[in-house]
């Protein structure tokens, strides 16, 4: 006897919804959606974690969406669901990412999208969705919640922001998302989602969304749910992303040179270069600017502006090669990027993982490509252990590596207390020059 394939309307979602998911060519619900649909429906606590490009944002969005569409609504709206993610560019994709899926519910009059006559099944008012985050002006987004909203996708600081200026209170909301919940949970946004978390009612459904939970969040994920759906998708050669990854031994100095010749070589269209510094990323395309070829910096302190203009121009392929930080590392969806290239490795051996997934995407295939010096070939060993893998190390032509690793000269054991590394504390400073006796 064969098992009737799973699909979207098996999961009790709306027409509306299921017909919105269909023109978006998903076929059948991924393992994600499928374990996790059914369980935000029920009201429970879910703590999913599933490798880039599973399809989690819909895992989430679809089921909110059938809540809001079913549910009575005060006047002013109330916020009752909450997305926090940690990036602008995440912010705005996924508030895309709600209205397309909305296209055929009532939201879709609200937003300037034709819509058709309401069936009795989404007979209620519409729902609407406002994305918030920094780095634009406040005032615009001010306006969009006035009357109130329904969903709210927020980065914590833009969030608290708003709440400041009384544009929206928390006090209604029902469910929280944390979207890459591993970087939220992490030291860089505690002091925001701690009082975020203030402001919300006790008694809520808490969603956690990742590709990765290293150890140290896994305790602070524990204690915002309570008895959570785990879901946990094991990546697989039928489920894991198409992606050939390759490690090329270069010295430093020649990384530019190389990838150049890659480009080149393979003639790559469209690239995205990872490398560790926003110095770097404006540094690295300046010259691949004098070498010809198009590129961009993209990092957080650039103006949301130059961030919108960048990746819009490297989507609408008017950029070959756009140079980032790890703010590009996080939920950014571009329909066919075939190449990522790690310049520089990534300092978190998770963000190994986030930074190649921008590649591999919705069924397609892709490249990802790290350089590794000498002084970093123990990092990249580091990585292959925490993900199970080995990469062929690589050498072309022309490239060949001649630097060796700077071995780390110990210190006399008296002067060893508080070393981290080669660097050297403050304490150690002061009793080379005798000031610490």
């Amino acid at each position: 006897m064969t098992v009737a394939a799973m699909t979207f309307a098996s999961l009790m979602l709306s027409p509306e919804i299921v017909r919105a998911v269909e023109e978006r060519n998903y076929p059948t619900p991924t393992p994600i959606q499928s374990a996790v649909i059914p369980g935000v429906l029920s009201g429970r606590d879910v703590w999913a974690c599933a490798q880039t490009g599973s399809g989690k944002t819909a895992a989430f969005a679809l089921p909110l969406l059938q809540q809001h569409s079913e549910a009575r609504r005060a006047i002013p709206r109330r916020v009752r669901s909450l997305i926090l993610v940690p990036t602008r560019e995440l912010a705005a994709q996924i508030g895309a990412s709600f209205d397309a899926y909305a296209r055929y519910l009532p939201s879709s009059a609200s937003r300037g999208i034709p819509s058709e006559p309401r069936s009795p099944w989404n007979a209620h008012p519409p729902t609407k969705i406002v994305a918030v985050f920094g780095g634009v002006s406040i005032n615009p987004q001010m306006m969009a919640l006035r009357g109130g909203a329904d969903i709210v996708v927020a980065t914590p600081g833009r969030l608290l922001d708003l709440v400041d200026h009384n544009a929206l209170n928390l006090r209604f909301v029902t469910t929280l998302v944390l979207d890459e919940a591993d970087r939220l949970l992490d030291l860089g946004f505690a002091d925001e989602l701690t009082k975020i978390l203030g402001l919300l009612p006790e008694r809520r459904q808490n969603l956690l969304f990742s590709a990765t939970f290293p150890p140290a969040v896994n305790a602070l994920a524990e204690g915002l749910l309570r008895d959570p759906l785990r879901v946990d998708i094991p990546s697989t050669p039928a489920t894991a992303p198409d992606i050939d990854q390759r490690a090329i031994k270069v010295d430093v100095p020649r990384r530019t040179q190389l990838l150049l010749h890659l480009i080149r070589e393979h003639d790559w269209t469209r690239v995205l270069v990872f490398v560790a510094t926003k110095y770097s990323t404006e540094h690295v395309a300046e010259k691949l600017r004098r070498a010809g070829v198009k590129a961009a910096a993209f990092h957080g302190e650039l103006s949301q502006g130059a961030r919108t203009r960048a990746l819009a121009d490297f989507k609408a392929q008017q950029l070959q090669v756009l140079v980032a930080t790890d703010v590009a590392a996080r939920g950014i969806d571009i329909t066919y990027l075939p190449t990522v290239v790690n310049y520089d490795l990534p300092r978190s051996t998770d963000d190994y993982v986030h930074r190649i997934g921008r590649t591999g995407r919705a069924g397609r295939s892709g490249v990802a490509v790290s350089f590794v010096s000498s002084n970093t070939e123990p990092h990249l060993r580091l990585i292959e252990k925490r993900h199970h893998m080995t990469l062929t190390r690589e050498i072309v032509a022309g490239f060949e590596p001649v630097e060796t690793a700077v071995p780390i000269t110990p210190l006399p054991s008296a002067a060893t207390g508080g070393i981290k590394g080669k660097r050297k504390s403050k304490k150690d400073k002061l009793r080379e020059r005798g000031g610490l006796n």
